[in-house]
């Protein structure tokens, strides 16, 4: 090993070290002792208590759905607001109980109201085909021609630019 290569093998070995340190700290300042450490109070989540609260969520998205007519259900921008009012309301009701969001009951009472309000939705059936032949030839051809105009534009001008010189 020559001294360039051994140079090489030691700066990855310190930072190779220095990152499984650094990484090892939790926050800059667990590891400037910034904060007094106290014992960290695990917090549980308090499922029958988010189930209460996301039905009360619920019940105000069903109040606020009651004043829009059934026909604009499937149309996003009738109720954009109701909706993100309630999908807000969950998320903040999930926090206040000590629960991550979305978790799995969250997650299925969502689903319910989807079911309930937009079961009606769906899209007709896209069937997707293939361009006539003619459309998929031009559409190849072009970016082919586009290419070849370009390399000759390139050697035209690295040709004309050797005259001017």
């Amino acid at each position: 090993m020559d001294t360039n290569e051994l140079l090489l093998l030691k700066l990855f070995t310190v930072g190779v070290l220095v990152n499984t340190w650094i990484m090892g700290k939790s926050t800059a300042a667990d590891s400037l002792n910034l904060e007094p450490t106290l014992p960290t109070q695990k917090r549980i989540c308090n499922e029958s208590r988010l189930q209460w609260e996301v039905e009360v969520c619920g019940e105000d998205f069903k109040r606020d759905m009651s004043h829009i007519d059934s026909q604009y259900w499937c149309n996003l921008t009738h109720f954009i607001s109701e909706y993100h009012l309630f999908t807000h309301c969950t998320e903040t009701k999930s926090h206040i109980v000590n629960c991550y969001w979305p978790n799995p009951l969250v997650e299925s009472y969502i689903i319910r109201i989807h079911k309930h309000f937009f079961s009606n939705c769906t899209m007709e059936h896209v069937i997707w085909v293939d361009p006539p032949d003619d459309t998929l030839t031009i559409l190849i051809l072009i970016p082919v021609f586009l290419t070849l105009a370009m390399i000759a534009l390139v050697v035209w001008c690295s040709k004309r630019s050797d005259l001017l010189a």
